[in-house]
């Protein structure tokens, strides 16, 4: 598709998505016929293709062409901290990070964050997915921690709180109901005795 052309002496910019940000860079005359993209977008990434042909000259397609790759690369858009799991002493959870945006794709780096920073790496850590496994939690894995998504054009954070409890809220809870219909079922046959 023809996006940008010099013919007779005139500059003709063709109606496509770049109509209103590409242009010659340089004066065509001064033989210099670079051209600019403004406000890139990730779908101009492509193949572009410049041919020029010069009046009275012999048309040799490997010399009158050249091919250029664009790639445009994309900052990570702000990633989705996760926890998946129960935080009981003793359990395992696993952190999850996402960033729904990103060209190339993001790669993830978990740390914890101070009084007690802590860096992460493999078998625990999986840069590309973006998950961090904890094992065997104790109450002083407790604490801020951070996921940053970064690739060659930028980075992002999120981060979430961990907070390890000594036992599970749900047999906390169970343990209250039982208790209630223990004393319940106690109060129930001693009236019955009266």
């Amino acid at each position: 598709m023809l996006i940008l052309s010099y013919l007779g002496g005139k500059e003709k910019v063709e109606e496509t998505e770049l109509k209103h940000r590409i242009g010659f860079l340089y004066d065509v005359k001064s033989r210099n016929i670079s051209v600019f993209i403004n406000a890139t977008r990730e779908q101009d990434s492509g193949q572009y293709m410049c041919s020029v042909n010069v009046e009275d000259d012999t048309i040799r397609l490997d010399k009158n062409m050249g091919v250029i790759n664009l790639t445009v690369l994309v900052p990570p858009a702000v990633p989705t901290c996760q926890l998946h799991g129960s935080a009981v002493v003793g359990a395992n959870v696993t952190l999850s990070c996402s960033s729904k945006k990103g060209k190339p794709s993001p790669m993830y780096q978990w740390q914890r964050e101070p009084p007690t920073l802590q860096v992460f790496f493999p078998p625990a850590q999986d840069r590309a997915r973006g998950t961090l496994k904890l094992t065997n939690l104790t109450l002083e894995m407790s604490g801020v921690y951070v996921c940053r998504a970064e690739n060659q054009a930028g980075s992002k954070n999120c981060s979430i709180v961990l907070e390890v409890h000594s036992t599970s809220t749900k047999a906390v809870i169970a343990a209250a109901v039982l208790g209630s219909l223990g004393a319940l079922v106690t109060i129930i046959f001693f009236a019955q005795k009266i």
